[in-house]
């Protein structure tokens, strides 16, 4: 095994999964393709071999304020000189807080238990389907925060004797608040979904797409494989799908499926120092439109590309931290969608 291999190993490694995912987005889907945080923090702490447990705590900052509409981005002014003729939403901005706690159990070395369990604190403005001018008594306001859907993620890594080839599966499951109108449009369906609090939309239910849970059972599966390419650098590449296999908005006329997610990361881990890691990724996601009477079908699928720059600190044998910045270097987004100019994650790790 060579040295950096040795140091993948080491107890202090962590291998966690962000939520929100993307790739998870652990993730609640939103009304955009990659509103959720695309990054690999398994990536980021290296990844474990050691057998225990770990506790870990993750914030994510994803503030959309841009409209977006293929590869470039579009005034709020334009989308709305689409209306009447089209009923298309003017969105103005999703700002998206996650603290994701995260448990992770290893009995072995080659095997490993998740629990991710996200708290989604979002708030989200929209002038709805107006015409212009945009003035800001057109502007209606809602925030959502409670418990998101959590996950159950395993990993397997003995397929080499250094560890280092692994797969990962597990569900996404429905204990977040979901729903939407039902078929009449004079009900509720689903799970304490959140209303508009103010503006002309005042009362109405909030799209379903940016509840804090899509009332989906999700099937999650993974793929990640790494190694030294230098004295000082490590490489990885990781994968991931996911996809819905059961949904409780089932209803005829008040259906929602969440669309398929696939990401993929790649980077390198600088590791001349045991205790700051530099490193860079390269994150990539696909999702597929949104299905269902609930669902904004047109404005929900996309690919998205975000270069990663961060570092992880060894605060202690047992403490680590890491922080990173993920920048936009490609969009390619259907219809109309909010999103964001940068996004920000941070979290500690504690092994015991």
């Amino acid at each position: 095994m060579s040295n950096t291999d040795k140091r993948f190993a080491n107890p202090i490694s962590v291998g966690i999964v962000a939520a929100g995912l993307s790739l998870l987005p652990a993730t609640p889907v939103l009304a955009c393709a990659a509103c959720g945080c695309s990054l690999s923090t398994d990536a980021a702490m290296g990844y474990t071999a050691a057998a225990g447990w770990r506790v870990s705590l993750q914030y994510d900052y994803i503030d959309q304020s841009q409209l977006r509409h293929g590869m470039g981005s579009v005034s709020p002014a334009s989308v709305a000189a689409l209306n009447p003729t089209a009923d298309q939403e003017v969105e103005k901005d999703t700002t998206n807080r996650y603290i994701t706690l995260g448990l992770t159990y290893a009995p072995s070395t080659v095997w490993n238990f998740r629990l991710l369990v996200p708290y989604v604190d979002r708030g989200h403005t929209t002038y709805g389907a107006e015409t212009p001018p945009l003035t800001p008594d057109k502007v209606s306001g809602v925030t959502v925060s409670s418990i998101g859907d959590a996950k159950l993620i395993a990993s397997y890594q003995g397929f080499l004797p250094t560890h280092n080839l692994g797969v990962q599966f597990g569900l996404k499951l429905p204990t977040g608040h979901y729903g939407g109108p039902d078929a009449s449009g004079t009900g509720v369906v689903g799970s304490h979904p959140v209303a508009f609090a103010s503006g002309p939309a005042a009362g109405e239910l909030l799209d379903t797409s940016l509840q804090a849970g899509t009332g989906s059972t999700d099937v999650v599966v993974g793929g990640y494989y790494y190694k030294a390419v230098s004295q000082n650098f490590d490489a990885f590449i990781n994968g991931q799908f996911q996809a819905a296999v059961a949904h409780r908005l089932d209803q005829s006329g008040a259906n929602f499926r969440p669309g398929n997610l696939i990401t993929l990361s790649t980077g390198l881990r600088y590791e001349k120092s045991p205790r700051v890691v530099p490193q860079l990724q390269l994150n990539i996601s696909r999702k597929s439109a949104d299905q269902g009477a609930l669902a904004d079908t047109a404005n929900t699928a996309g690919t998205t590309v975000y270069l990663s720059p961060g570092v992880s600190v060894a605060v202690t044998r047992s403490l680590q931290a890491y922080g990173f910045v993920q920048l936009p270097v490609y969009s390619r987004l259907d219809g109309y969608q909010l999103f964001p100019k940068w996004t920000a994650t941070v979290g500690v790790s504690y092994g015991f």
